[in-house]
């Protein structure tokens, strides 16, 4: 027997131990399991964070206002600890106070619009002219030359079409395609610094653009269609940056109208008016975190973390990106506390900021506490962390699980789902990778760090980012399915005597996830 196949077989007759040796408190499973049934607090939670709390763009005073509503329930439940946490410079917040866009000539028509984040005020209500160029780029608008000043610009679209309707928007996963999932929502170092380019082009484009005169600027995607807008934002946060000028995002037909009239050579006018407001009195990032302190007087010092991120973007209110996490893990929370629980170890909640600018408020967490992947100098706090849960893929239920990899943890997982299997949980443990969300930031540090696998429902195709990310789109039974698959692996994970099996230490390697480009 060659070293790899003597290796991997040791590895394997280890894993085949541990899953032998798992154990499942199945009294504690019920009790679970009834506690969601019979006193679910669910509607509760997403109403608050989604209606009562509104957009919660990071530093926004939506934002404010979840920060302070989770401290008061989190406190009200008795958990301890509970409150904002800093965790580093994030920079200005921003609202908007008013925002409507209307086509004037050659007839009156009211435009569905959201403005940017982070974009300049109109000077109150703005009629002009609008003009089309063939690109963002510095030549084009050079080219345009006068032609740009007082009009509002769109750009000329890739395509003249709208997607079909005959591939639904809503999904579910069978439980065989659970097998063998592919990664996916990746958003690794290396496909941001391909996408990096562009927003750097377009960032610095929209300045040249205003500095030419132009007074406002027009948006849309493929996706935008049938009433649905997606919308998010650039740079203009950070400190030092500019924000840009006026620019609002519309449905794809308006703005295909739009083009069709200006090839038709019509005269068209719009009327912008986009008033924000920016604050930047407290530039300082906060997440939010609360504690069920352990019992166990060797192991308590140890931590099990679940969260998600609050902060969602402006057009709607963050209800599926990510309300639905934050609504989950809070509910988690709830039920073990509810149930006194006498946690081994501590068990931490944090809700992230900054996670749709580039996991910000999570990494800011992580290299305040565990260290900084950039060099891998750890903390001593590293090695306490038992494990981090993460939920961010919307509203759908949970069918399983990633592991980033981590082979040690397949048979214990799978162990711990079995009993879950009546609620949908079709024992989905499959080693591949997901990304783009908080989980990320713990994995980069060697942290056990793990995204939950949803079904997809229509999160990648009408909520996510987008003017339909409300209440009425989460599905509040799946969330409560949810919520107690999360609370019987936190405890699960609290009660082990063991920690969780980790990977091998990551190599050093930069973080880079927010812009780092001059102005």
């Amino acid at each position: 027997m060659n070293k790899q196949l003597l290796i991997a077989s040791l590895l394997c007759f280890v894993i085949n131990v541990v899953a032998a040796q798992e154990t499942v408190d199945m009294q504690m499973m019920k009790k679970i399991k009834d506690e969601e049934k019979n006193n679910s607090q669910i509607a509760m939670i997403a109403h608050n964070i989604t209606d009562v709390c509104g957009p919660r763009l990071t530093n926004s005073p939506g934002y404010s206002r979840a920060l302070d509503w989770v401290t008061d329930i989190c406190k009200k439940w008795g958990l301890q600890n509970a409150g904002r946490e800093a965790w580093g410079q994030f920079g200005k917040g921003w609202s908007n106070e008013q925002a409507t866009l209307s086509l004037k000539q050659p007839y009156y028509e009211n435009i569905i619009a959201y403005p940017v984040p982070w974009c300049k005020s109109s000077d109150k209500a703005v009629k002009t002219e609008l003009i089309m160029l063939d690109a963002l780029d510095s030549a084009t608008i050079d080219k345009a030359g006068d032609a740009v000043k007082g009009k509002i610009v769109m750009i000329k679209p890739d395509g003249t079409s709208i997607p079909d309707a005959f591939k639904a928007y809503a999904t579910r996963y069978g439980d065989s395609s659970l097998d063998n999932l592919p990664e996916q929502f990746m958003f690794t170092r290396n496909r941001l610094e391909a996408y990096l380019p562009q927003i750097k082009k377009q960032y610095y484009a929209s300045l040249y653009l205003e500095k030419k005169g132009a007074i406002g600027l027009l948006g849309s995607g493929m996706r935008s269609i049938d009433g649905t807008v997606f919308v998010d934002g650039g740079a203009g946060y950070a400190k030092g940056y500019q924000p840009t000028l006026p620019e609002m995002k519309i449905a794809r037909e308006d703005y295909l109208k739009l083009m069709r009239l200006l090839q038709d050579n019509k005269k068209v006018e719009l009327e912008m008016n986009v008033q924000n407001t920016f604050y930047d009195k407290d530039l300082t990032g906060y997440n939010v975190v609360a504690e069920i302190p352990g019992t166990d007087p060797t192991l308590k010092t140890q931590v099990v973390m679940l969260g998600g991120h609050l902060d969602s973007w402006a057009g709607g209110t963050g209800a599926t990106d990510n309300g639905a996490g934050c609504i989950v893990m809070l509910e988690a929370m709830r039920i073990l506390k509810t149930l006194g629980i006498q946690p081994k170890r501590t068990i931490r909640i944090a809700l992230w900021g900054g996670e749709e600018q580039g996991l910000l408020g999570s990494f800011g967490y992580v290299k305040k506490h565990f260290g900084d992947p950039e060099k891998m100098v750890l903390k001593p706090e590293q090695s306490r962390i038992a494990a981090y849960y993460n939920l961010d893929n919307g509203s759908g239920k949970i069918r399983g699980i990633y592991t980033q990899g981590n082979e040690g943890v397949v048979d214990i997982f799978k162990t711990w789902l079995a009993p879950l299997n009546d609620l949908g949980a079709a024992g989905g443990v499959t080693l591949s990778n997901t990304g783009s969300t908080d989980h990320v930031s713990f994995d980069a540090v060697g942290i056990p760090a793990f995204q939950f696998i949803q079904d997809p429902l229509e999160y990648l195709t009408r909520t996510h980012h987008s003017n339909m990310d409300t209440y009425d789109h989460l599905i509040i039974e799946d969330l409560q399915q949810a919520a107690v698959i999360v609370a019987a692996f936190v405890y699960n994970t609290a009660m082990r005597e063991e920690m969780l099996p980790r990977k091998p230490l990551p190599k050093p390697e930069k973080f880079v996830f927010d812009f780092d480009f001059p102005i």
